[in-house]
């Protein structure tokens, strides 16, 4: 059967492809846009990154004597030295974070919010696209000085599986934690003040996130509660399948993952379609 007869036609499809391509690179140029500004401040960038330097010798004097008492070389299957290649991980995704629910509840109660949704972009999709331009080079530099200093106190790195197996659970982290702070930031068309909200969040990837301790550390429920919150795969999971790669890891962090991030990125969905109409209602 013809392509025409199938109610298929190459011709009518080839303007489809050119507005998505269209789309697709202005957010692009933001990214592209927001990635060159923080490259053109390298010590303000130096000077970010090294925070991690003072979180890192803490953590390995802490730890050291934690093992040190134990007189176990490993804890629930963690040496001393994946505990720190996975604590240099879960700081390197937390300190690059970009703070977007702080920005966006900022439009909201300057008005700027309703100047941008004039624009000939997608509010959130914007945000996304700036905030992603910034948080790569955050974390490459948290990633460059984080791993230098690791690998002075407790030897080299997990091997190339791990480095790149953490990269793809990274940038899904990322997409899920913009989920949350786009649906702080839009919370403030109801409430204006965000700040209980993203102090909230922000406490929950510290504890239940496994920033603080690695989730493995925990007692067996609160371990299984922590698994079954969507904060765990932000910052547990890549990090946890950096220092221990396996396609099993890989899979289930993935798989977790994904459901989340649908959940969320339909909530970000429908709540911003319903912030724009209350925007246009009240008259901007």
């Amino acid at each position: 059967m013809a392509a025409n007869e199938r109610g298929f036609s190459p011709t009518a499809a080839r303007p489809r492809l050119r507005s998505l391509l269209a789309t697709a690179g202005k957010y692009w140029a933001v990214f592209r846009t927001q990635l060159i500004n923080s490259l053109a401040y390298p010590m303000d960038l130096l000077g970010r990154s090294l925070l991690i330097v003072l979180f890192m010798w803490i953590f390995m004097n802490l730890w050291r004597v934690t093992y040190g008492s134990t007189g176990a070389r490993s804890i629930a299957g963690l040496t001393l030295a994946d505990t720190m290649w996975y604590l240099m991980m879960a700081e390197a995704v937390m300190l690059s974070k970009r703070e977007l629910s702080d920005t966006i509840t900022d439009q909201v109660k300057d008005g700027s919010a309703a100047y941008l949704l004039n624009k000939p972009f997608n509010f959130i999709l914007y945000h996304f696209a700036a905030g992603l331009g910034d948080t790569v080079i955050a974390f490459a530099g948290n990633l460059v000085i984080g791993s230098a200093v690791v690998w002075l106190m407790a030897g080299p790195p997990p091997g190339l599986a791990g480095w790149l197996m953490a990269a793809v659970a990274v940038v899904i982290a990322w997409l899920l934690d913009f989920c949350f702070s786009a649906l702080i930031g839009l919370s403030a068309f109801v409430v204006e003040e965000t700040n209980a909200f993203r102090w909230i969040y922000q406490k929950l990837l510290l504890v239940l996130g496994g920033l603080l301790i690695p989730l493995d550390f925990f007692p067996a429920w609160l371990q299984t509660v922590a698994l079954n919150l969507p904060f765990a795969w932000i910052i547990y999971g890549p990090a946890r399948l950096f220092v221990d790669p396996s396609l099993a890891r890989l899979g289930a962090v993935l798989t977790q993952q994904a459901i989340w991030l649908a959940v969320f990125g339909c909530a970000v969905w429908l709540i911003y379609r319903w912030a724009v109409a209350r925007l246009v209602v009240n008259g901007g």
